[in-house]
């Protein structure tokens, strides 16, 4: 085992300690988020889970509250029964917390009834989500993850957030983490948990604003699949700066003729991938996830606007004289002149 590995394994306590919501979409109970939670908490930081339920990947930022005060049915494996009230704790640490809604939602569970009636006044630091079982890279995927929905709901709250995803798919509960492998290094889920808790123990470290991360700036990170079940092929995926577009897929509808049913595929296109944005001399995230053994780390923002740059000047004089800039007095249109008025 590699110097560089063996540190990862053996996290430090950091006296930098981070008061921190944990999230996901895979529900509360599985695996990555639990190892995450666990490890936060080892090397020192105050760590709450409040996540969903019930899986709920592939929801983005849908905002859906339950309608229902009790559970319909048993919480993702068993651990609350049917009739348990649609959010609490788990039996076994108050510190972990589900609610029956989708990840944003949690987020905003976490920043309006868990933290302002259970942290006594404690400020949230961050806001960590995952890791994923699955990647969610490129702008698509951004759109599509509730993993990545729980964190820029977050960011757009003015809490600084990450999301983290990786490659080994397969979902499991936290209770079917393998104390020894193939290759004796650690379980998958422990090392995305393990570059993970690095990623923020580094964070925390470098950062000395009170705000982690500029208001409305988040990080997205992936990993590629961890191979430590089988062999050593895989364990320890050096972190690589990134851009969200370049090499990404978007997807597409694919028909089978048999079933007479769609399912989806993956295609790549220029509208998902040409760089308007951000450092373009970087590598697309998908690119170096795909790529090899290696972790992509991507800043983004939520201010969707476009930059103030050719594009944007070639497409605003096409919407004139109907759409007018603010300044201006008047607006043409066929009901006659107008004011034109700021959102309120």
């Amino acid at each position: 085992m590699s110097c560089l590995v063996a540190s990862l394994f053996l996290l430090p306590i950091i006296s930098d300690a981070l008061n921190i919501i944990v999230s996901n979409d895979d529900g509360f109970a599985s695996a990555n988020i639990r190892e995450f939670y666990r490890l936060l908490k080892a090397a020192g930081h105050n760590a709450w889970i409040v996540a969903p339920v019930m899986n709920q990947s592939g929801r983005g930022g849908t905002e859906v509250f339950t309608t229902e005060a009790t559970l319909t049915a048993p919480s993702q494996y068993n651990i609350i029964p049917k009739g348990a009230p649609s959010f609490g704790t788990d039996p076994n640490d108050s510190h972990i917390w589900y609610y029956n809604g989708t990840p944003a939602t949690c987020t905003f569970f976490a920043l309006d009834y868990v933290v302002p009636r259970y942290w006594n006044g404690t400020k949230v630091d961050l806001l960590v989500a995952g890791p994923n079982f699955g990647d969610n890279l490129g702008s698509f995927l951004y759109t599509l993850s509730g993993t990545i929905g729980a964190t820029y709901a977050a960011v757009e709250r003015s809490i600084p957030a990450i999301a983290f995803s990786g490659g080994n798919g397969a979902q499991r509960s936290y209770k079917e983490i393998n104390a020894t492998t193939e290759s004796g290094y650690p379980d998958p889920a422990t090392i995305d948990a393990q570059l993970s808790v690095a990623i923020v123990n580094q964070l925390a470290e470098n950062s000395k604003a009170s705000q982690l991360l500029p208001f409305g700036y988040g990080i997205n990170v992936n990993y590629p699949e961890i191979t430590s079940l089988t062999d050593a092929s895989c364990v320890n995926p050096p972190f690589i700066q990134t851009r969200m577009s370049g090499g990404a897929d978007v997807d597409k509808a694919v028909f089978n003729e048999s079933t007479r049913l769609f399912t989806y595929g993956y295609v790549q296109s220029a509208g998902l991938n040409t760089c308007i944005n951000g450092d373009c001399t970087l590598p697309g995230e998908t690119t170096v996830v795909d790529g090899g053994c290696f972790s992509s780390v991507t800043i983004f923002t939520v201010d969707y606007d476009a930059p103030n740059c050719a594009g944007s000047a070639s497409v605003r004089p096409l919407l004139q004289p109907l759409v007018q800039y603010q300044n201006s007095t008047t607006n043409s249109t066929s009901s006659g002149k107008r004011s034109v008025h700021p959102r309120t």
